[in-house]
């Protein structure tokens, strides 16, 4: 009997031990949540897609180009410089990643020139040479050094949009055709590191996060920033039959100036088309 007794209170003190050993195991392996409550995944998002558009309902047209400069305080999200976000990229990280997995990116705003593996990394990055020494000072080998590419060097996107008024619904819209990254080059200034065809990287943009200051509880996706309009910008070019940039014939104040007039005579046609 009391060999018995033994040998239950053995069986029972494993499997309080085996018990206890599984919970600490599944704890283990399950981190805390940092939220209230369980948040849906940002890739299970979809983009709406637009209403498709027939020629014959496009009353009038205007192709404009426009800058995001990432220093301005609504576009700060664009660059997220210094801060971990832990899931929330700045724009030119995203697409560089996407790059990097095989997206296709152009080397003109036409999109007619694709951008080469070769080619993306000769822009997004440079190899050094450097001549090695011993502890004598006498020459050894030299060896190359990849430099790695600074997001934070990107501080300005040119957009790429067509406005045009449809009949069918009566309405002014935009579509956004083409986004670029603006690097400085020490010799030729601003220039596009490559373009963005904005349509095909929707997809992509969706299912990235971006920091909604005013609401934590409702979280936006790029796609969202860039179909609600929510960034600041300003004009640098419209159509036209010399294609100029305003800066080739305003300077200063005065090409501000020439912007803001821009998107007042925009504004204007639409009101004007409700007047007659």
């Amino acid at each position: 009997m009391k060999k018995i007794t033994s040998l239950l209170i053995v069986l029972t003190l494993g499997l309080t031990f085996c018990n206890s050993s599984i919970a600490q195991g599944t704890t283990e392996e399950q981190a805390p949540r940092d939220r209230i409550y369980d948040r849906f995944s940002p890739s299970e998002r979809e983009i709406i897609p637009y209403d498709h558009i027939r020629e014959s309902d496009v009353f009038m047209e205007k192709r404009i180009w426009r800058v995001i400069d990432s220093r301005e305080k609504i576009n700060l999200p664009f660059k997220y410089e210094g801060i971990d976000w832990k899931d929330m990229k700045p724009l030119i990280t995203i697409f560089n990643d996407a790059i990097k997995e095989g997206s296709v990116v152009y080397d003109d705003e036409y999109f007619k020139i694709p951008l080469t593996p070769e080619a993306f990394l000769k822009k997004t990055g440079s190899i050094d040479t450097i001549a090695l020494y011993d502890i004598d000072g006498n020459y050894t080998h030299d060896t190359i050094v990849t430099n790695e590419f600074d997001p934070n060097s990107v501080k300005k996107f040119r957009v790429k949009e067509d406005w045009f008024f449809d009949k069918e619904t009566s309405t002014l819209q935009v579509r956004i055709l083409g986004i670029a990254p603006i690097y400085t080059d020490p010799d030729a200034g601003e220039l596009a590191l490559y373009w963005v065809y904005y349509p095909d990287f929707r997809k992509i943009l969706v299912k990235q996060d971006v920091f909604n200051p005013k609401n934590d509880a409702i979280r936006f996706s790029w796609d969202d920033i860039f179909e609600g309009r929510l960034f600041g910008s300003y004009i640098i070019k419209e159509s036209n039959v010399l294609d100029r940039k305003i800066q080739d014939y305003k300077q200063g104040v005065d090409a501000l100036m020439e912007a803001e007039k821009i998107k007042q005579e925009m504004f204007e046609w639409e009101h004007d088309l409700w007047s007659l």
